[in-house]
């Protein structure tokens, strides 16, 4: 995940707004008079240099309250937060006075880009604006500080159950935790309902018709034609999501029982290995294939070779090394947070910072020493690069090309971890033959393909409630509606209306944009399949490491350096000769998984 506080304000920070009105907005010339070109362009270089000023210490603020989670550092981080959102959402406002001023495309890019910039706009009314800010601050701080207690004096925090889900086959532990975390969720409903309110106000300020549209405008495209593209891409992907959903449920179900999984409905949520069933790779055992599978244990190497958090974040830096990249600046490794403190709260979701949008580089994590976290080391990295590759942009260009780039680009680099490259850097010594790739191939699905979605869900249920179009009794009954129907999953319990599950997952009280995901699992493969080709692999794209090829880290960052600054569909072209986004590249990569999979279900019933 990518973080910083300009990020944060496209992204995550509830912005506040005091005094954002068009009234009291200046302008480089007297209202009397007609803006030109030249207005505009200053208009630009002082929204530049005001919001680059401000960052820096809205940004320290931010990453203090992100690793130290305590009522000091919460007032800091809303207070430097709420003055550099008013400075965003006072100039989005004034940009649009450009709206009809004849200047060049870069310059009307600059000023679209300002007024979309923000996830949660706020309105013009002070006390509306200062009551956004602390509705967001005690939600960040509700789901950071969230424990599920047995007893007063046995209690479990999110990473300590999510660990434990992974491994056990307790379904009644499994969902002891599973429900134990949804009540952490339960009192933010009424909060988040009123944020939605207040925000919807913001945004229809700004010229939307309300927050929903806001999100979906930020595309390149028409905001009522991103949901169809959306749509076309999932339908290139759901039937091999069907066939593996179809395989995964017939074996749990005869590892558990048809009463526990029944083979005609959907899939119990808590028994997939993962507190949200967004990804199944943990259920990898009940699921492989009968055949013996010499497939790679990352984590046992990494233990047998004596790896700690800082010796994983070093071996994930050689593999952006070798492709040619600069190492990162020491400062990385000094301020970056590893591990979670054991004095203190934090918020232990991965993410990646730029604090100075320069050269202070971090990483957030509260690393496990498995093969997955090994994973997402080199995918947060990914970030990083792509943040310094764009540094020299002007502020409104810094971040990614659209919201899934990001997010693709860490992404791409992890399917790079084959048995090719663990042999390469010494924690594997041999390289399985294809024998065993319908193993590796169903460990990358479990993970990716059955993630796709869950990351496509998760707006299609915010952008109606963000609308107006779903009210607050409906918002539970609406987020296992559309589970059941993209997952073929299901609340493993009766789930009542006075729930709030959806903010059982970090990035809706965050309010951070989950398309993202959903685009960035599309996109990788598109990334990979090119620059694969670019680094001349004769491989099956499965097997294909770019590892060590400079020729693919100089395309890469050829696209990397482009930031924002012009349409999503000429950086796609810059390294994959394609404008388009196109998921067939998916199937392509697991041809052999698919052949694999219709073979196991030829006598199942598939559905739900």
């Amino acid at each position: 995940m990518n973080k910083s506080k300009l990020s944060v304000l496209a992204s995550i920070l509830i912005a506040l707004c005091a005094g954002c009105s068009p009234s009291n907005t200046s302008s480089t010339k007297p209202q009397a008079l007609t803006l030109d070109a030249d207005d505009a362009k200053a208009f630009l270089q002082k929204v530049d240099a005001d919001i680059t000023r401000l960052n820096k210490p809205a940004s320290h603020a931010a990453w203090a309250y992100a690793t130290n989670i305590n009522y000091d550092n919460a007032q800091v981080d809303a207070y430097l937060g709420e003055q550099l959102s008013v400075m965003w959402a006072k100039y989005a406002v004034e940009a649009a006075k450009f709206n009809d001023v004849v200047v060049d495309a870069d310059t009307r890019r600059q000023l679209d880009l300002l007024k979309s910039g923000l996830e949660i706009a706020p309105p013009a009314d002070p006390a509306k604006a200062e009551r956004l800010a602390a509705i967001g601050s005690d939600l960040s701080g509700i789901y950071g500080a969230g424990k599920y207690c047995r007893s007063e004096n046995e209690c479990f925090s999110l990473v300590e159950m999510s660990a434990e889900m992974a491994v056990s086959r307790d379904p009644a532990l499994m969902l002891e935790f599973w429900k134990g975390w949804r009540e952490v969720s339960v009192p933010m409903k009424e909060m988040f309902v009123e944020q939605v309110g207040i925000a919807n106000e913001g945004a229809v300020e700004l010229g939307y018709a309300n927050t929903s549209e806001l999100w979906r405008a930020k595309y390149d495209m028409p905001a009522e034609a991103f949901p169809k593209e959306l749509d076309r891409l999932w339908g290139q992907i759901q039937p091999f999501y069907n066939s593996l959903h179809c395989h995964v449920r017939a074996e749990l179900s005869e590892h558990y029982g048809e009463e526990i999984v029944p083979l005609d409905k959907p899939i119990p949520a808590h028994l997939l290995g993962n507190m949200w069933a967004q990804s199944w790779g943990n259920i990898y055992d009940l699921v492989k294939p009968e055949q013996e599978m010499n497939l790679p244990d990352v984590t046992k190497a990494l233990a047998e070779q004596g790896y700690d958090e800082i010796k994983m974040v070093k071996q994930a830096e050689g593999f952006f090394s070798s492709l040619g990249f600069a190492p990162l600046p020491d400062t990385f490794y000094e301020r970056s947070m590893f591990q979670k403190p054991a004095e203190r709260d934090v918020q232990c979701h991965a993410s990646a910072w730029d604090v100075d949008e320069k050269d202070d580089l971090r990483i957030k994590m509260c690393i496990q020493k498995t093969g997955e976290e090994f994973n997402v080391i080199h995918h947060e990295l990914g970030h990083n690069y792509y943040q310094r590759a764009y540094k020299d942009q002007p502020m409104l260009y810094r971040g990614s090309a659209n919201s899934g780039f990001h997010e693709a680009i860490g992404d791409t680099i992890a399917l790079s971890i084959t048995p090719t490259y663990l042999q390469q850097i010494g924690l594997i010594d041999d390289i399985p033959d294809e024998s065993n790739d319908i193993g590796m191939l169903l460990k990358v699905a479990l993970d990716k393909i059955a993630f796709i979605p869950f990351g496509l869900m998760v707006d299609q249920w915010r952008w109606k409630v963000l609308a107006g179009e779903t009210t607050p009794e409906q918002y539970n009954q609406l987020w296992w509606e559309l589970r059941e129907k993209y997952q073929g999953v299901a609340a493993p319990v009766e789930r009542s209306a006075n729930a709030f599950d959806p903010g059982a997952k970090y990035h809706v009280p965050a309010n951070v944009s989950y398309t993202r995901y959903f685009l960035a699992h599309v996109l990788q493969f598109q990334f990979h399949k090119a620059l694969c080709d670019i680094a001349g692999s004769e491989e099956a794209l499965h097997r294909c490491s770019i590892y060590g090829s400079k020729e693919a880290g100089e395309a890469l960052n050829n696209m990397l350096k482009m930031g924002k600054s012009r349409p999503w569909q000429e950086a796609m072209t810059t390294l994959t000769g394609s404008p388009d986004m196109d998921a067939s590249t998916i199937e392509a990569y697991f041809a052999p998984l698919k052949v694999w999979l219709d073979k196991q279900n030829e006598e199942r019933n598939c559905g739900w």
